[in-house]
Protein backbone atom coordinates (compact mmCIF):
# COMPACT_ATOMS: atom_id res chain seq x y z
CA UNK A 1 0.00 0.00 0.00
CA UNK A 2 2.85 2.40 0.89
CA UNK A 3 4.56 1.63 -2.45
CA UNK A 4 1.32 2.37 -4.34
CA UNK A 5 0.87 5.67 -2.48
CA UNK A 6 4.44 6.68 -3.33
CA UNK A 7 3.84 6.01 -7.01
CA UNK A 8 0.72 8.21 -6.97
CA UNK A 9 2.64 11.08 -5.33
CA UNK A 10 5.48 10.83 -7.83
CA UNK A 11 3.01 10.79 -10.72
CA UNK A 12 1.26 13.93 -9.43
CA UNK A 13 4.55 15.75 -9.01
CA UNK A 14 5.51 14.96 -12.59
CA UNK A 15 2.24 16.27 -13.99
CA UNK A 16 1.81 19.93 -15.00
CA UNK A 17 -0.69 21.61 -12.66
CA UNK A 18 -2.65 22.78 -15.73
CA UNK A 19 -3.43 19.11 -16.44
CA UNK A 20 -5.30 18.82 -13.15
CA UNK A 21 -8.41 20.71 -14.16
CA UNK A 22 -10.48 18.91 -11.56
CA UNK A 23 -8.02 19.77 -8.78
CA UNK A 24 -7.38 23.49 -9.55
CA UNK A 25 -10.33 25.85 -10.18
CA UNK A 26 -9.60 28.55 -12.77
CA UNK A 27 -9.08 32.02 -11.20
CA UNK A 28 -11.82 34.64 -11.62
CA UNK A 29 -10.99 37.24 -14.25
CA UNK A 30 -9.94 40.54 -12.69
CA UNK A 31 -11.89 43.48 -14.11
CA UNK A 32 -10.80 47.10 -13.63
CA UNK A 33 -13.33 49.83 -14.46
CA UNK A 34 -12.42 53.53 -14.40
CA UNK A 35 -14.87 56.39 -14.03
CA UNK A 36 -14.75 60.12 -13.31
CA UNK A 37 -17.07 63.03 -12.74
CA UNK A 38 -19.42 64.64 -10.25
CA UNK A 39 -18.42 65.47 -6.68
CA UNK A 40 -22.10 65.78 -5.69
CA UNK A 41 -22.62 61.97 -5.44
CA UNK A 42 -19.03 61.09 -4.49
CA UNK A 43 -19.85 60.00 -0.90
CA UNK A 44 -22.41 57.42 -2.03
CA UNK A 45 -20.39 56.31 -5.07
CA UNK A 46 -17.37 55.74 -2.87
CA UNK A 47 -19.46 53.62 -0.51
CA UNK A 48 -21.08 51.68 -3.35
CA UNK A 49 -17.86 50.90 -5.18
CA UNK A 50 -16.12 49.82 -1.97
CA UNK A 51 -19.03 47.59 -0.93
CA UNK A 52 -19.30 46.08 -4.39
CA UNK A 53 -15.59 45.25 -4.43
CA UNK A 54 -15.95 43.45 -1.09
CA UNK A 55 -18.87 41.44 -2.50
CA UNK A 56 -17.05 40.72 -5.77
CA UNK A 57 -13.27 41.00 -5.17
CA UNK A 58 -12.48 40.50 -8.87
CA UNK A 59 -14.35 43.74 -9.76
CA UNK A 60 -12.52 47.00 -9.02
CA UNK A 61 -14.28 50.30 -9.83
CA UNK A 62 -12.05 53.37 -9.55
CA UNK A 63 -13.74 56.77 -9.46
CA UNK A 64 -12.16 60.23 -9.67
CA UNK A 65 -14.25 63.00 -8.14
CA UNK A 66 -13.27 65.79 -10.55
CA UNK A 67 -16.59 67.53 -11.26
CA UNK A 68 -19.31 66.87 -13.80
CA UNK A 69 -17.61 68.87 -16.54
CA UNK A 70 -14.44 66.81 -16.19
CA UNK A 71 -16.41 63.57 -16.18
CA UNK A 72 -18.21 64.44 -19.40
CA UNK A 73 -14.96 65.54 -21.03
CA UNK A 74 -13.10 62.36 -20.10
CA UNK A 75 -15.98 60.20 -21.29
CA UNK A 76 -16.01 61.96 -24.67
CA UNK A 77 -12.22 61.58 -24.91
CA UNK A 78 -12.50 57.87 -24.18
CA UNK A 79 -10.13 57.95 -21.19
CA UNK A 80 -12.69 56.45 -18.78
CA UNK A 81 -15.22 53.62 -18.97
CA UNK A 82 -18.05 55.76 -17.61
CA UNK A 83 -18.72 59.34 -16.60
CA UNK A 84 -20.86 60.88 -13.89
CA UNK A 85 -22.71 64.17 -13.91
CA UNK A 86 -25.35 66.18 -12.07
CA UNK A 87 -26.08 67.90 -15.38
CA UNK A 88 -27.56 65.82 -18.19
CA UNK A 89 -25.41 65.93 -21.30
CA UNK A 90 -26.77 68.36 -23.88
CA UNK A 91 -27.48 67.33 -27.47
CA UNK A 92 -24.26 68.91 -28.71
CA UNK A 93 -22.20 66.83 -26.28
CA UNK A 94 -24.09 63.65 -27.13
CA UNK A 95 -23.36 64.33 -30.79
CA UNK A 96 -19.61 64.42 -30.05
CA UNK A 97 -19.62 60.96 -28.45
CA UNK A 98 -18.05 58.09 -30.40
CA UNK A 99 -20.91 55.85 -29.30
CA UNK A 100 -24.36 56.56 -27.91
CA UNK A 101 -24.32 57.57 -24.22
CA UNK A 102 -27.05 56.40 -21.85
CA UNK A 103 -28.08 58.33 -18.73
CA UNK A 104 -28.84 56.32 -15.57
CA UNK A 105 -30.15 58.28 -12.55
CA UNK A 106 -28.55 56.95 -9.36
CA UNK A 107 -29.84 58.98 -6.40
CA UNK A 108 -31.57 62.24 -5.56
CA UNK A 109 -29.75 64.97 -3.72
CA UNK A 110 -30.04 68.58 -2.67
CA UNK A 111 -27.84 71.65 -3.01
CA UNK A 112 -28.03 73.90 0.03
CA UNK A 113 -27.12 77.50 0.84
CA UNK A 114 -24.37 77.30 3.49
CA UNK A 115 -23.30 80.37 5.43
CA UNK A 116 -20.89 81.60 8.06
CA UNK A 117 -22.36 84.50 10.05
CA UNK A 118 -20.49 85.11 13.32
CA UNK A 119 -22.89 85.65 16.19
CA UNK A 120 -25.92 84.19 14.39
CA UNK A 121 -26.92 80.69 15.44
CA UNK A 122 -30.47 80.67 14.08
CA UNK A 123 -31.46 78.98 10.83
CA UNK A 124 -31.74 81.53 8.01
CA UNK A 125 -34.70 81.67 5.62
CA UNK A 126 -33.87 82.54 2.02
CA UNK A 127 -36.37 83.83 -0.51
CA UNK A 128 -35.67 83.25 -4.21
CA UNK A 129 -35.12 87.02 -4.59
CA UNK A 130 -32.58 87.01 -1.78
CA UNK A 131 -30.49 84.20 -3.28
CA UNK A 132 -30.60 85.67 -6.78
CA UNK A 133 -29.84 89.15 -5.45
CA UNK A 134 -26.83 88.00 -3.44
CA UNK A 135 -25.31 85.99 -6.28
CA UNK A 136 -25.96 88.80 -8.77
CA UNK A 137 -24.12 91.20 -6.46
CA UNK A 138 -27.23 93.36 -5.94
CA UNK A 139 -27.73 92.41 -2.29
CA UNK A 140 -24.47 93.16 -0.52
CA UNK A 141 -25.40 93.32 3.18
CA UNK A 142 -26.66 90.60 5.51
CA UNK A 143 -29.20 93.04 6.98
CA UNK A 144 -30.69 93.86 3.56
CA UNK A 145 -34.50 94.31 3.77
CA UNK A 146 -35.04 91.25 1.53
CA UNK A 147 -33.27 89.08 4.10
CA UNK A 148 -34.72 90.80 7.15
CA UNK A 149 -38.34 90.38 6.06
CA UNK A 150 -38.10 86.57 6.09
CA UNK A 151 -35.94 86.34 9.23
CA UNK A 152 -37.93 88.07 11.94
CA UNK A 153 -36.17 87.90 15.29
CA UNK A 154 -32.75 87.19 13.79
CA UNK A 155 -30.12 89.86 14.46
CA UNK A 156 -28.63 89.98 10.96
CA UNK A 157 -25.41 92.05 11.00
CA UNK A 158 -24.58 95.14 8.99
CA UNK A 159 -21.77 93.25 7.25
CA UNK A 160 -20.96 92.67 3.59
CA UNK A 161 -21.98 89.32 2.12
CA UNK A 162 -19.08 87.30 0.67
CA UNK A 163 -20.20 84.99 -2.14
CA UNK A 164 -18.41 81.65 -2.59
CA UNK A 165 -18.95 79.59 -5.75
CA UNK A 166 -17.33 76.75 -7.63
CA UNK A 167 -14.25 77.48 -9.72
CA UNK A 168 -14.41 74.24 -11.71
CA UNK A 169 -16.99 72.88 -14.15
CA UNK A 170 -19.57 71.47 -11.79
CA UNK A 171 -22.91 69.72 -11.80
CA UNK A 172 -23.55 71.23 -8.39
CA UNK A 173 -23.18 74.62 -10.05
CA UNK A 174 -25.53 73.54 -12.82
CA UNK A 175 -28.22 72.63 -10.28
CA UNK A 176 -27.74 75.95 -8.44
CA UNK A 177 -27.84 78.16 -11.54
CA UNK A 178 -30.63 76.09 -13.10
CA UNK A 179 -32.68 77.03 -10.05
CA UNK A 180 -31.62 80.69 -10.16
CA UNK A 181 -32.56 80.89 -13.85
CA UNK A 182 -36.03 79.59 -13.10
CA UNK A 183 -36.72 82.11 -10.34
CA UNK A 184 -34.84 85.14 -11.71
CA UNK A 185 -35.30 86.40 -15.28
CA UNK A 186 -32.31 88.70 -14.71
CA UNK A 187 -30.08 85.75 -13.81
CA UNK A 188 -31.31 83.79 -16.82
CA UNK A 189 -30.53 86.72 -19.16
CA UNK A 190 -27.25 87.91 -17.66
CA UNK A 191 -25.63 84.68 -16.47
CA UNK A 192 -27.58 81.68 -17.74
CA UNK A 193 -27.30 77.96 -17.07
CA UNK A 194 -24.23 75.79 -17.43
CA UNK A 195 -21.80 73.76 -15.35
CA UNK A 196 -19.46 76.76 -15.47
CA UNK A 197 -20.65 80.39 -15.70
CA UNK A 198 -19.22 83.89 -15.56
CA UNK A 199 -19.98 84.75 -11.95
CA UNK A 200 -20.96 88.39 -11.29
CA UNK A 201 -19.28 88.31 -7.85
CA UNK A 202 -17.50 86.04 -5.45
CA UNK A 203 -14.59 83.76 -4.58
CA UNK A 204 -14.02 80.41 -6.28
CA UNK A 205 -13.38 77.06 -4.61
CA UNK A 206 -12.63 73.75 -6.31
CA UNK A 207 -15.14 71.01 -5.64
CA UNK A 208 -17.75 70.81 -2.92
CA UNK A 209 -14.80 70.38 -0.58
CA UNK A 210 -13.25 73.68 -1.70
CA UNK A 211 -16.46 75.67 -1.32
CA UNK A 212 -17.12 74.14 2.11
CA UNK A 213 -13.61 75.03 3.24
CA UNK A 214 -13.81 78.61 1.99
CA UNK A 215 -17.16 79.25 3.66
CA UNK A 216 -15.94 77.78 6.96
CA UNK A 217 -12.87 80.04 7.00
CA UNK A 218 -14.49 83.22 5.62
CA UNK A 219 -16.71 85.24 8.00
CA UNK A 220 -20.01 86.52 6.55
CA UNK A 221 -19.78 84.23 3.53
CA UNK A 222 -22.49 82.35 1.66
CA UNK A 223 -21.97 79.46 -0.75
CA UNK A 224 -23.66 76.35 -2.09
CA UNK A 225 -22.73 72.70 -1.60
CA UNK A 226 -24.31 69.28 -1.79
CA UNK A 227 -26.26 68.48 1.38
CA UNK A 228 -23.97 65.73 2.70
CA UNK A 229 -20.97 68.10 2.59
CA UNK A 230 -22.85 70.60 4.77
CA UNK A 231 -23.78 67.87 7.24
CA UNK A 232 -20.31 66.30 7.36
CA UNK A 233 -18.70 69.71 7.90
CA UNK A 234 -21.29 70.74 10.52
CA UNK A 235 -22.21 73.85 8.55
CA UNK A 236 -25.35 75.91 8.91
CA UNK A 237 -27.64 75.86 5.88
CA UNK A 238 -30.89 77.65 5.32
CA UNK A 239 -34.45 76.95 4.37
CA UNK A 240 -35.49 78.09 0.89
CA UNK A 241 -38.93 79.36 -0.09
CA UNK A 242 -40.34 77.05 -2.75
CA UNK A 243 -42.82 77.52 -5.59
CA UNK A 244 -45.72 77.06 -3.14
CA UNK A 245 -44.23 79.91 -1.05
CA UNK A 246 -43.35 77.61 1.85
CA UNK A 247 -39.91 77.75 3.49
CA UNK A 248 -38.54 74.20 3.25
CA UNK A 249 -35.36 72.65 4.60
CA UNK A 250 -33.39 70.13 2.54
CA UNK A 251 -33.99 66.64 3.94
CA UNK A 252 -34.97 63.22 2.62
CA UNK A 253 -38.70 63.87 2.59
CA UNK A 254 -38.50 67.26 0.88
CA UNK A 255 -36.05 66.01 -1.77
CA UNK A 256 -38.28 63.00 -2.45
CA UNK A 257 -41.27 65.34 -2.74
CA UNK A 258 -39.40 67.37 -5.38
CA UNK A 259 -39.04 64.25 -7.51
CA UNK A 260 -42.68 63.23 -7.21
CA UNK A 261 -44.10 64.87 -10.31
CA UNK A 262 -40.98 64.24 -12.40
CA UNK A 263 -41.10 60.51 -11.66
CA UNK A 264 -44.49 60.24 -13.28
CA UNK A 265 -43.38 62.19 -16.37
CA UNK A 266 -39.83 60.92 -16.72
CA UNK A 267 -38.57 61.08 -20.34
CA UNK A 268 -37.20 57.89 -21.86
CA UNK A 269 -33.63 59.26 -21.83
CA UNK A 270 -33.91 60.33 -18.15
CA UNK A 271 -32.69 63.88 -18.86
CA UNK A 272 -34.89 65.99 -16.60
CA UNK A 273 -34.67 68.97 -14.23
CA UNK A 274 -36.59 69.03 -10.94
CA UNK A 275 -35.44 72.39 -9.56
CA UNK A 276 -38.23 74.70 -8.34
CA UNK A 277 -40.62 71.75 -8.35
CA UNK A 278 -44.30 72.19 -7.52
CA UNK A 279 -45.69 71.05 -4.17
CA UNK A 280 -45.76 72.61 -0.71
CA UNK A 281 -43.33 70.01 0.70
CA UNK A 282 -40.81 70.10 -2.17
CA UNK A 283 -37.31 71.42 -1.56
CA UNK A 284 -36.65 73.65 -4.59
CA UNK A 285 -32.93 73.03 -5.23
CA UNK A 286 -32.93 69.27 -5.75
CA UNK A 287 -31.76 67.05 -8.58
CA UNK A 288 -31.16 63.57 -9.85
CA UNK A 289 -27.54 62.70 -10.57
CA UNK A 290 -26.55 60.40 -13.43
CA UNK A 291 -24.04 57.76 -14.44
CA UNK A 292 -23.12 58.20 -18.10
CA UNK A 293 -22.68 54.77 -19.68
CA UNK A 294 -21.66 54.02 -23.29
CA UNK A 295 -24.36 52.04 -25.08
CA UNK A 296 -21.68 49.83 -26.67
CA UNK A 297 -18.93 48.33 -24.52
CA UNK A 298 -16.42 46.32 -26.56
CA UNK A 299 -14.86 44.43 -23.62
CA UNK A 300 -17.31 41.62 -22.66
CA UNK A 301 -15.99 41.39 -19.10
CA UNK A 302 -16.38 45.14 -18.53
CA UNK A 303 -19.82 45.12 -20.08
CA UNK A 304 -21.00 42.35 -17.77
CA UNK A 305 -19.44 44.01 -14.72
CA UNK A 306 -21.09 47.38 -15.48
CA UNK A 307 -24.49 45.83 -16.20
CA UNK A 308 -24.33 43.73 -13.03
CA UNK A 309 -23.34 46.77 -10.98
CA UNK A 310 -26.21 48.86 -12.36
CA UNK A 311 -28.68 46.12 -11.46
CA UNK A 312 -27.21 45.89 -7.95
CA UNK A 313 -27.24 49.68 -7.59
CA UNK A 314 -30.95 49.86 -8.45
CA UNK A 315 -31.78 47.21 -5.86
CA UNK A 316 -29.39 46.70 -2.93
CA UNK A 317 -27.49 49.95 -3.48
CA UNK A 318 -30.61 52.06 -2.90
CA UNK A 319 -30.81 50.79 0.68
CA UNK A 320 -27.54 52.59 1.50
CA UNK A 321 -28.33 56.09 0.27
CA UNK A 322 -30.36 57.59 3.10
CA UNK A 323 -27.55 57.23 5.66
CA UNK A 324 -25.61 59.72 3.51
CA UNK A 325 -28.57 62.14 3.15
CA UNK A 326 -29.49 61.19 -0.42
CA UNK A 327 -33.02 60.17 -1.34
CA UNK A 328 -33.87 56.87 -3.00
CA UNK A 329 -34.95 56.78 -6.62
CA UNK A 330 -38.73 56.65 -7.06
CA UNK A 331 -40.02 53.15 -7.89
CA UNK A 332 -41.24 54.30 -11.28
CA UNK A 333 -37.74 55.45 -12.20
CA UNK A 334 -36.15 52.20 -10.98
CA UNK A 335 -38.57 50.24 -13.16
CA UNK A 336 -37.72 52.34 -16.22
CA UNK A 337 -33.98 52.03 -15.63
CA UNK A 338 -34.18 48.26 -15.17
CA UNK A 339 -35.59 48.04 -18.68
CA UNK A 340 -33.11 50.60 -20.05
CA UNK A 341 -30.14 48.48 -18.95
CA UNK A 342 -30.97 46.19 -21.88
CA UNK A 343 -29.81 49.04 -24.15
CA UNK A 344 -26.17 48.37 -23.20
CA UNK A 345 -24.68 46.21 -25.96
Amino acid sequence: MNRMLSLIVVTLLCLNISDLGLLAAPPQQQVLINGAGATFPYPIYSKWFDTYHKLFPNIQINYQSIGSGGGIRQLLEGTVDFGASDQPMIDEQLGQAKTKVLHFPTVLGAVVAVYNIPGVSQEINFTPDALAGIFLGKITKWNDPELKKSNSGVNLPDKNTVVVHRSDGSGTTFIWVDYLSKISPEWKTKVGVNSSVNWPVGLGGRGNEGVSGLVKQTPYSLGYVELIFAIQNKMGYGKVRNAARAFVKAELASVTAAAGSAAKQMPADFRVSITNAAGKDAYPIASFTWLLIPAKIADPAKKKAIVDFLQWMLKDGQNMVETLSYAKLPREVVAMETKAIAGIQ
